[in-house]
């Protein structure tokens, strides 16, 4: 099995969407989620987590990232197709400006 960093991408920030979400809404995204999680269990290595804001470092320098990633999980499948068919119907097409980013994980040469 190949193993693939999932990315959860959104035009708004994922502490953000929490804090404007109702209880709630809170708890309808997160019945979703796991809705998803019990019917792709097979294939979640690390569900993952929703992530904070994001700091670029480049050398010396560090600032403020622009990333738009909102999360990850850590997906394993037969192949790419596999899993980009598992992630169509996830519950994350549902944040705003939602897009999904899918690596393939390669092994460490020498490791």
């Amino acid at each position: 099995m190949k193993k693939f960093l999932v990315l959860y991408k959104s035009s708004v920030p994922a502490a953000q969407q929490m804090a404007a979400a109702t209880p709630e809404q809170m708890k309808a995204g997160m019945d979703l989620w796991k809705t998803w999680a019990q019917q792709a269990h097979n294939a979640i290595v690390d569900l993952g987590t929703p992530l904070g804001h994001a700091r670029e470092i480049a050398g010396p320098t560090v600032r403020q990232s622009d990333s738009k990633v909102a999360g990850f999980s850590i997906i394993q499948g037969e192949s790419e197709n596999a899993v980009t068919d598992l992630l169509k119907n996830h519950p994350h097409h549902h944040a705003p400006g939602a897009s999904i980013e899918v690596l393939e994980m390669m092994p460490m040469p020498g490791m």
